[in-house]
């Protein structure tokens, strides 16, 4: 695993040890969920709860303990891994009436959030949570399934020394890029929204690019091919380029990354870039592609499909 950082975490003193995480608590066992879950047994003791009986049955084959609950989940965890949707889903998860598990936790554990959600409002949970004797690990991390499963993914974090070392064994397994932003929480956040600017873009892009090869009756599996060996060739085109090219297909490309994932990223970035007086005007125009998308209904489609808001349909041969 590659690791960097600002400054080394701190591993606490003689008097006063740090203790490593040793039961993680994962919340949502879904196409993430699941495989970090998984993953995590390799070294650690893992609970788990989802809404789902199925995702729980599969868990529990894989090793992990589930719960009925999620407050029973986290009761006695060290470590608790949230995979949420956005800001307003991680406010009811943690804070809700009866359902929210911040009551639950554990004084001296932590919450690990690995979603982007943007640096709104994420101080206030910071001090909620820091009421409670609990801190916010800012976690957020790129990869799909497959590499969650593998520990291949990367990893980028915003939290105090003490919180960081209290993380490093959930996070270490996961992730083989690891990289402390910062020793505040929102730190990861924000160098993750910078991160999904570039990947909006380039998504984006090699779409735009697809559909002129496309509109220009080229051979759709040499121009990918070619454009992938040349100056033009990203990681992006590469890894969204085949499903760019099934998004005509009856059924599209298999959902990896959800088309309103983008919508809701750009939107954070948007909003980062303008409070800072930032103009950014190609992402914008990115944005309103995936806009364009979610409007023709395709939201819950991967977002290769993002294609189709470019050019609605494609020659024929």
């Amino acid at each position: 695993m590659h690791t960097t950082a600002d400054h080394q975490p701190a591993t606490g003193t003689p008097d006063a040890p740090v203790r490593a995480a040793s039961t993680v608590a994962v919340l949502g066992l879904g196409a993430m969920g699941l495989p970090m879950a998984t993953r995590l047994t390799a070294g650690l003791a893992v609970h788990g709860f989802d809404i789902a009986q199925p995702r729980l049955d599969l868990a529990r084959e894989s090793g992990v303990r589930v719960f009925d609950s999620a407050r029973a989940a986290v009761a006695d965890a060290d470590a608790v891994l949230l995979a949420v949707r956005d800001a307003a889903q991680l406010d009811d998860v943690l804070f809700a009436g009866e359902t929210g598990i911040a009551a639950a936790l554990a004084p001296g554990s932590v919450v690990i959030l690995t979603s982007t959600v943007g640096t709104d409002g994420l101080a206030d949970v910071v001090t909620r949570l820091s009421a409670l004797g609990v801190e916010l690990v800012d976690a957020p991390l790129s990869g799909g399934p497959v590499r969650a499963g593998a520990g291949d993914l990367l990893i980028v974090v915003g939290a105090t020394p003490d919180a960081y070392a209290k993380a490093a064994p959930v996070l270490e397994l996961l992730a083989s890029t690891l990289t402390l932003v910062g020793d505040r929480p929102g730190d990861g956040q924000a160098l993750k929204t910078v991160n999904q600017l570039l990947c909006g873009v380039h998504i984006a892009a090699a779409a735009e690019a697809l559909a002129l090869a496309d509109a220009l009756g080229l051979d759709r599996e040499k121009t990918l091919a070619a454009l992938e060996a040349g100056a033009a060739g990203s990681f992006m085109l590469s890894n969204r380029g085949p499903r760019i090219l099934q998004a005509y297909d009856e059924t599209g490309a298999e959902v990896l990354s959800r088309l309103d994932i983008f919508v809701k990223d750009m939107g954070i970035v948007g909003k980062a870039a303008r409070g800072a007086g930032l103009a950014t005007p190609v992402a914008a125009a990115a944005e309103q592609l995936y806009l364009i998308g979610q409007s023709q209904g395709l939201g819950a489609a991967d977002d290769s499909a993002v294609i189709r808001a470019v050019a609605p349909s494609r020659r024929d041969g």
